[in-house]
């Protein structure tokens, strides 16, 4: 079985930075449905409601913030790198 993991996940690249706060993360899924390039993923690891929460591939992500824009808890941060 997962375990929850209260600490921030995050996943960085050259274009940017993605955090996740699974104390916030009730797996909704709407980051994941939203991603136009299908970057998001369920993760091991649980959110708040002992609910999946989700996981960056920071090879495909744009930094776009389509995710963190579409959260309805505030899960999510993007920041892209100037």
């Amino acid at each position: 079985m997962a375990k929850v993991n209260w600490e921030s996940a995050k996943y960085e690249s050259s274009k940017g930075q993605w955090a996740i706060f699974p104390q916030l993360c009730k797996g909704c899924g709407l980051c994941i449905e939203k991603c136009p390039v299908k970057c998001i993923s369920w993760s091991e690891e649980l959110g708040v409601y002992g609910t999946p929460r989700v996981k960056a591939d920071m090879e495909k992500c744009i930094v776009c913030g389509i995710c963190q824009m579409v959260c309805p808890d505030c899960a999510i941060r993007v920041e892209k790198k100037k």
